[in-house]
């Protein structure tokens, strides 16, 4: 199962996502709100666990932004705003559940199984994307082509998966190079045009075009 954890206190942060990692769960995890959308738009996350208190974008503007683009994975709030007038404002925006601060470790997992299961029961969360052959395994990450899996860096492959969410749309040259190297502030953003153009060379085989649209970013091309 694959976690999107946006809570800005980092003692917290950590401690949760030690526990899940335990308990089985991937756990991505960031604190702040900007930050939080560029990893869900470009991630296949089961659940995300988000917090309402945080730098920039707050919980909510996050959790707007999100449903306003169609992001449709479950969210559970996890917030110190523990009164009903913030329970409902969470809901009416779009959160699937609500769970106040102190909570029980035990019952968070409880419901972030819950709402795995609600969100398609019986199976994964999310269906991973399929786009002209090529194919992503929500487990391992590995893209394949046809049932066989391309030979692709951890780098080409992580802009793979992210152009894969979004085929035939652009996609920003930032936001990707956030996704492909995160939290990596001494890479120059000219550093995802290098991954790119290896990229470009592996989809050779497929006939899928990566191509480049000055002052957009990138977006996959069916072949004609």
């Amino acid at each position: 199962m694959n976690l999107l954890l946006v809570e800005d206190d980092p003692t917290l942060q950590a401690t949760l996502q030690r526990t899940l990692e335990r308990r089985g769960m991937r756990v991505t995890a960031c604190g702040d709100g900007a930050r939080a959308l560029e990893r869900w738009r470009a991630g296949l996350f089961d659940v995300v666990l988000l917090d309402l208190s945080l730098p920039g974008l707050d919980g909510l503007q996050v959790l707007a932004q999100a449903r306003a683009e169609g992001l449709d994975t479950p969210v559970i709030i996890l917030t110190a705003r523990g009164t009903i007038g913030d329970r409902i404002i969470g809901l009416n925006t779009g959160a699937d559940d609500y769970l106040p601060k102190p909570f029980d470790l035990d019952e968070l997992e409880a419901r972030i199984r819950a709402q795995a299961r609600r969100r398609s029961p019986g199976t994964t969360a999310l269906a991973p994307p399929e786009f002209a052959g090529l194919r992503t395994d929500a487990d391992s990450g590995a893209v394949y082509y046809r049932g066989e899996p391309l030979e692709l860096a951890p780098r080409e492959a992580t802009l793979l998966r992210a152009l894969l969410q979004r085929p035939g749309h652009a996609q920003a040259k930032e936001r990707l190079f956030e996704t492909v190297f995160p939290g990596q502030p001494e890479v120059q953003l000219e550093a995802i045009e290098v991954v790119a153009y290896r990229l470009r060379k592996r989809l050779a085989v497929t006939g899928v075009q990566l191509v480049t649209l000055r002052g957009l970013g990138y977006l996959l091309k069916a072949p004609a």
